[in-house]
């Protein structure tokens, strides 16, 4: 199973991007998935996390409020709905879902148990 993540790009500040991420070549079937991000000279954080049904969210403080994590499980597709953006958000960004022992826990994701990574998607923000 691969997750191909897209959408990334160079956006002003006070821009908005939306990320997608389509899982291919298998499912993940009632497992969360989330996306992390890394900036330059920094290491990979946690931005967002979703359950399977959609109905339990979380999202990294540091985006709290302008990043909202969605899914189309018809549609195999995670996606990341980013405003207000900011020069801090420039990073590459990744889809993720957890091992299978924590495939349904919102809070092992957060904490970095991850099974599967995207390839990756640039979000460059200008000031």
């Amino acid at each position: 199973v691969q997750l191909q993540a897209s959408g990334g790009g160079l956006v002003q500040a006070g821009g908005s991007l939306r990320l997608s991420c389509v899982v291919a070549g298998g499912t993940f079937v009632s497992y969360v998935m989330g996306w992390f991000r890394q900036a330059p000279g920094e290491e990979r954080e946690f931005v967002a996390a979703i359950s399977w049904s959609g109905g339990s969210t979380y999202v990294a403080d540091s985006v709290k409020g302008r990043f909202i994590i969605s899914r189309d499980n018809a549609k195999s597709t995670l996606y990341l709905e980013m405003s207000s953006l900011e020069p801090e958000d420039t990073a590459v960004y990744y889809c993720a879902a957890p091992i299978p022992k924590y495939r349904t826990a919102i809070s092992a994701l957060q904490r970095g148990y991850v099974g599967t990574w995207g390839q990756g998607t640039l979000v460059t923000v200008s000031s």
